[in-house]
């Protein structure tokens, strides 16, 4: 089977595992609060990726510098906890479209505190994205629902851990982010969970794990499929969550979305495809294509 499209399959049942996470996380708000989902979502990982990381031995999580470890896990969790609430609020497909703003926050980001150049074209795109945003809130045509909000401060806060990141990838391993993240987190979750704490009936305990597992499974498949090809070849695929969300929200909670949420979801990724094509473009330079940009979406 070719690279490319070993490559796309890996990416599509990532995308596939990534919605079906959101589907447990739902399913689990029934019996649990988005608080302590929170908190599982965190320490079920940490089991699922210890095993891997003691075969590795203490170098694999050494913090070199961990002001921006603590930086990225609170910035992060505030995108979680959003993240989460949201998926109880709204429709996933309306979620997953508002979901594609990430990209457009992380550039303005990293123009603003990176110093980062962005040129004319991709401000115009930037400025397209929040036109597909406007499309699917349409502020002032129907109320602005906090769920949607939520979802904008989700997309806003995963952008700025992701600046982070970026700044951490000089100095840290990769193992070693992943693992601090979920280990920072799930505390930060505890302590508020407590307060309301209920414990998971059986079934409830269903779609935790199914929500740990399918998460992890994304990210090892989205990882894997970067390290094949360039990202940018992939982004493209990404569209494939509108219409995975739409399809297992229908089966499971008879969800369908307006054609408002299809028109916008549109808009904003076209920009956003064209906003990392021309940042690739813009780095090939200093970065070889085989590894330009590869990174997972924590």
């Amino acid at each position: 089977m070719p690279v490319t499209l070993q490559a796309s399959l890996m990416m599509l049942l990532a995308l596939f595992f990534f919605t079906t996470m959101g589907i447990c996380i739902r399913l689990s708000s029934a019996f649990v609060p988005v608080i302590e989902i929170v908190f599982f979502r965190n320490i079920l990982a940490v089991l699922i990726i210890a095993p891997v990381l003691i075969r590795q031995g203490p170098a694999s999580i050494r913090m070199n510098r961990p002001k921006l470890f603590f930086s990225r896990a609170s910035i992060n969790f505030i995108g979680m906890l959003s993240g989460f609430t949201v998926v109880t609020l709204i429709p996933l497909a309306e979620m997953t479209a508002l979901s594609f703003t990430g990209p457009i926050f992380v550039t303005v980001g990293a123009a603003l505190f990176l110093g980062e150049v962005i040129r004319i074209r991709r401000i115009m795109a930037i400025a397209v994205g929040f036109v597909g945003a406007l499309i699917i809130l349409r502020p002032g045509l129907v109320e602005v629902s906090v769920g949607a909000m939520l979802a904008l401060v989700s997309a806003l806060s995963i952008a700025a851990a992701s600046l982070v990141v970026k700044k951490m990838t000089e100095t840290e391993k990769a193992s070693s982010i992943v693992f601090w993240m979920v280990m920072m987190q799930a505390p930060l979750a505890l302590v508020p969970a407590v307060f309301i704490w209920e414990w998971p009936t059986p079934e409830a305990w269903v779609y935790l794990w199914g929500m740990a597992l399918s998460g992890t499974a994304a990210h090892v498949l989205f990882t894997r499929a970067v390290g094949l090809v360039e990202i940018t070849s992939l982004q493209p695929l990404e569209f494939a969550k509108l219409p995975f969300a739409v399809g297992l929200a229908w089966l499971v909670f008879a969800e369908w979305p307006d054609i408002w949420i299809w028109i916008g979801g549109s808009v904003i990724f076209a920009s956003t495809v064209y906003i990392t094509r021309r940042e690739a473009l813009a780095r090939q330079p200093a970065i070889p294509e085989a590894k330009a940009g590869v990174g997972t979406p924590l």
